[in-house]
């Protein structure tokens, strides 16, 4: 049985997950950002020693929340998102990149 060699993570992805654009693969690319951004969050979280309480209590949600964001659980709004990293004093860049090549950085 010949076995097929993959050269890039795209090509796996595009295997198991689907073609850039369709919904399956959306909803991966969706995930890992997610899960990303819940990993960035609970080091940052860990490095100023706050424990999920206390940075819920700064920004006015439960732990529960807290901790559905650091396991990437959670969908939780940009609003919600840039009030928990400015609790941290952390900046948070945006880049939405449009098909036709145009890009747009929010801050």
């Amino acid at each position: 049985m010949a076995t097929k060699k993959y050269k890039t993570l795209g090509e796996l992805e595009d295997r198991f997950f689907g073609e850039r654009g369709t919904s399956v693969r959306e909803q991966y690319e969706f995930e890992l950002s997610m899960e990303i951004l819940g990993e960035k969050l609970k080091q940052i979280r860990k490095e100023k020693q706050l424990t999920q309480d206390e940075l819920g209590k700064l920004i006015g949600v439960q732990k529960a929340q807290i901790s559905k964001l650091e396991n990437g659980a959670s969908s939780a709004t940009v609003s919600t998102i840039l009030k928990v990293f400015k609790a941290l004093n952390a900046k948070v860049k945006f880049q939405i990149e449009i098909e036709d090549g145009y890009q747009l950085a929010v801050s």
